[in-house]
């Protein structure tokens, strides 16, 4: 094990810091219910570690004072650090027996080997958890889940968004780990996290989503909300925010959107649209190279085209 790394309640001072949001930031927060605080003491325990030829393995469990243990898998390089990292989001697809370890093994509508050890053969770490419902803490489903928190006045986005931050302040305290090069990534349910991690923390310098950037009224419009799963419904943000609205608070950092134009979970017409909005945006900011949106002749699927624009992105920003 590398000692440099601390874990427990050496580093649990320093996470009681939590991170600085600005007044719109803490204002798209709020739509997210009443969540733990982001003060609550965090430790972290490894499970094991596997090493192998260019990387190592640490199966961890982050654990949030008063609220939660979270199963982890941080992928780091064997290169000397500290490295940039990825914190890399997971997606849906139904596969409820699939979380963290896509970072290893990917899904089947993505391409392997899995973007943490893709990442690791650059020198780029990966961070990824197993968000509520999935893998090591699919012993509930995510309609008992989402209705029950419904029922107790609470949002269940909102402690999935929650438990990503709070990954994020654990990885800001390692040793090994680049904290000023940290970028965010992730497909499908893992897209909608990236963008609302990065709109919210400034301490994602970089970000690519895949297949996910959803146009609301787009979606309505085509008659297509089912498609989505029930975390991705946050009660009242329809009447406040648009995606492009959420979005926005990324700029000026860089952000690359990569999407199918047949994907029936992004509707085309509403991918252009956000495309002008941000693209204006980040025009106003003096940063017009940062934003881009690439479209692919297909559904809800990752390309090889896809994976290396998302890979050069990644390069070109935290490396």
């Amino acid at each position: 094990m590398d000692m440099r790394i601390r874990y427990g309640a050496e580093i649990s001072a320093e996470l009681e810091k939590g991170f600085p949001m600005t007044s719109r930031r803490q204002q798209l927060y709020s739509h997210l219910g009443p969540l733990p605080s982001l003060d609550l003491p965090l430790s972290a325990d490894v499970e094991r570690v596997e090493h192998y030829d260019d990387h190592a393995r640490e199966y961890l469990t982050l654990h949030i004072a008063d609220y939660a243990s979270i199963p982890a898998l941080l992928i780091r390089p064997k290169s000397p650090g500290p490295h940039p990292l990825v914190l890399y989001s997971h997606s849906h697809g139904d596969n409820y027996a699939l979380g963290k370890s896509e970072a290893i093994t990917a899904c089947e509508y993505m391409l392997t080997p899995g973007y943490g050890l893709v990442l690791a053969t650059y020198g780029i770490a990966t961070l990824a958890i197993d968000h509520i419902c999935f893998e090591e803490r699919a012993e509930l489903s995510e309609g008992e889940v989402f209705k029950t928190m419904l029922w107790q006045g609470k949002v269940m986005w909102g402690h999935m968004v929650y438990e990503s931050l709070r990954a994020l302040d654990y990885v800001c305290t390692r040793s090994d780990i680049d904290s000023s090069r940290i970028g965010a990534l992730g497909m499908s349910m893992g897209s909608t996290m990236t963008q609302w991690v990065a709109a919210l923390d400034e301490r994602i310098k970089v970000s690519v989503d895949i297949c996910c950037l959803t146009n609301y009224t787009q979606l309505l419009k085509n008659h297509h909300a089912d498609l989505h799963g029930y975390y991705f419904f946050v009660p009242g943000l329809y009447n406040h925010y648009t995606v492009a609205d959420i979005n926005a608070l990324i700029a000026p950092r860089p952000h690359l959107c990569l999407a199918g134009q047949y994907d029936p979970l992004t509707p085309e017409a509403g991918l252009h649209e956000d495309d002008l909005t941000l693209t204006k945006i980040y025009s106003e900011q003096g940063a017009r190279e940062r934003w881009k949106m690439e479209i692919y002749p297909v559904a809800h699927e990752e390309t090889l085209g896809m994976r290396e624009s998302a890979i050069n992105f990644l390069l070109a920003y935290i490396m």
